[in-house]
């Protein structure tokens, strides 16, 4: 039933899988604000797609007030049209750009691609990757990467693949807590 998920209704922007997911982000931050115990800091944290919806969710959502993003997924997801990497999950890979059954798919792409919500941030954000990683190629996290205009820390681990070593992961930890305490 999730066989190749991330192809479901992508004709068609208001249909794409995606959709349901980015607006469940939002209501997860909904139902976070709700509790008693939330002081109103709320920061997000995630690898691959939980780096592309870490992005996206402090794009949507001025409650966010941080965020670390490691590798990120759905990041130029056009770039195999244009001759370079596609993010995952490489959506046009062989593809050819003229094909007229794309022309809806490259629009939908348009509005569910990390690089057009990195545009958007507003907030402090934390970022690592590794320049060996073939499933969210590195010019595709710079792709959003170079799009944000507010405040940002790279963290480049340059011989890692789809991984990260534990100094990626403990001092992105150590950066949104801090980050966090500190507001």
């Amino acid at each position: 039933a999730i066989y190749e998920y991330y192809r479901m209704n992508l004709d068609d922007r208001d249909a794409y899988y995606y959709k349901r997911v980015y607006v469940g982000c939002v209501r997860a931050v909904d139902f976070l604000s709700a509790m008693p115990e939330c002081n109103g800091n709320i920061g997000v944290y995630g690898s691959s797609q939980g780096g592309a919806l870490a992005i996206i969710t402090a794009a949507l959502d001025a409650r966010i007030k941080a965020l670390v993003s490691i590798h990120p997924a759905l990041c130029d997801l056009t770039g195999y049209l244009h001759g370079r990497a596609g993010g995952w999950p490489h959506l046009f890979k062989d593809q050819n750009i003229n094909d007229p059954k794309l022309k809806d798919k490259i629009a939908t792409c348009a509005y569910y691609d990390v690089v057009n919500f990195a545009r958007q941030l507003q907030v402090p954000g934390f970022y690592t990757f590794g320049f060996n990683d073939m499933v969210c190629a590195p010019t595709t996290t710079y792709a959003a990467y170079n799009q944000i205009d507010a405040p940002k820390i790279l963290l480049l681990a340059e011989d890692t693949a789809h991984f990260g070593y534990p100094e990626q992961w403990g001092n992105s930890w150590d950066w949104l807590i801090d980050f966090l305490k500190s507001i």
